[in-house]
């Protein structure tokens, strides 16, 4: 006898979610991350890692461990580490794309993808693919954009250059190519001699194609009021990310915040791209910040949106999907911004 659809669909999405919340790579066997403690052993750190010496790895291990980190690694650590490793910084983030990897969520592909982006603070940021199972591809985000948010999440001001485990797709290209010095961009690629972005894409069409001069990180935050005044904790953090989102093709300013398990709250801001769909939602900028915290997503208890009454698109069906796909207990929220005057 077959299952009722209604039935059959719920049991395929909670196999989903299950595979999502255990990826590979992120399993419970010894020395893994777990749901429990989400630690990275020193076990793990130095097999994941195996020429890193005693003492740096002893300074990474606490920073990797630090869930107020969100997967940022501070510039005075990347130096003091790369000095005692006698490397360079190029070298080291290269060294640390497995352990990037370690956040990627992908029950779809099974195909674990890390990116390390160096900040013109001389700060890291990790970044790694996350899926959503049930809903369409495009709602997935990608390795590098997830470090670029990462970092744009962090306050950082521009990139200087991003380590990947494999050559960035297109979508990728075009995503990066959104950063002011994006020609210059150095890409440090497994296995590979060093590029910049230009060699990758050439007779690119970016912002100034569009006669936009803004860019990512050097965008201006908005003035931005809640309609109706305060409406909680989780809305004014949400406001707060759409004030600072980068939305230089709609002026459609969004954000989110989002609490789990754990009771951390996850913000995140519209990203915008010259090419329309390699745009990065706010809810899935705030699902980088959940990822590198290695919190399940399936636990996602409460999101608030906070967009423009009179924004020209809404963020608030594609942030439905993908709880649906990721936590289709999530309450969710749409609460609305007007410009400050």
């Amino acid at each position: 006898m077959s299952l009722p659809e209604s039935r059959l669909m719920n049991r395929r999405r909670a196999v989903s979610i299950l595979a999502l919340a255990y990826p590979m790579g992120v399993t419970m066997g010894r020395g893994a991350v777990s749901e429990g403690s989400k630690l990275l052993s020193a076990a793990e750190l130095r097999r994941l890692m195996p020429s890193l010496g005693a003492q740096p790895r002893n300074r990474l291990l606490p920073v990797l461990n630090d869930s107020t980190q969100g997967g940022k690694i501070p510039s005075s650590e990347v130096e003091a580490i790369a000095s005692l490793e006698h490397v360079s910084v190029d070298q080291l983030m290269l060294d640390l794309l497995p352990i990037a990897q370690l956040r990627s969520l992908a029950p779809l592909s099974q195909y674990h993808v890390g990116a390390v982006v160096r900040g013109t603070s001389g700060s890291l940021y990790l970044g790694a693919n996350l899926e959503v199972p049930g809903e369409m591809l495009g709602f997935s985000v990608h390795a590098e954009q997830s470090a670029v948010a990462n970092a744009f999440m962090h306050d950082e001001h521009g990139l200087t250059s991003i380590a990947i485990t494999a050559a960035p797709c297109g979508h990728c290209r075009q995503f990066l190519n959104e950063l002011s010095n994006a020609p210059d961009l150095k890409l440090i690629i497994k296995g590979r001699d060093p590029t910049e972005l230009s060699a990758l894409l050439p007779a690119a069409f970016g912002p100034g194609e569009l006669r936009v001069t803004e860019r990512v990180f050097r965008s201006r935050k908005v003035g931005l009021d809640l309609v109706g005044g305060s409406s909680g904790d989780l809305a004014s953090l949400a406001l707060r990310a759409a004030a600072k989102s980068y939305a230089p093709y709609t002026r459609a300013h969004s954000g989110v915040a989002l609490i789990a398990s754990t009771s951390t709250v996850y913000a995140g801001s519209y990203l915008e791209n010259a090419a329309f769909n390699p745009s990065l939602s706010p809810l899935q900028s705030a699902l980088v910040g959940l990822a590198m915290a290695y919190e399940d997503p399936a636990r996602i208890a409460s999101v608030v949106l906070v967009e423009l009454e009179s924004a020209p698109i809404s963020q608030m069906s594609a942030t439905k999907a993908v709880l649906d796909g990721l936590a289709p207990a999530a309450r969710l929220r749409r609460v609305t911004a007007r410009l400050r005057q």
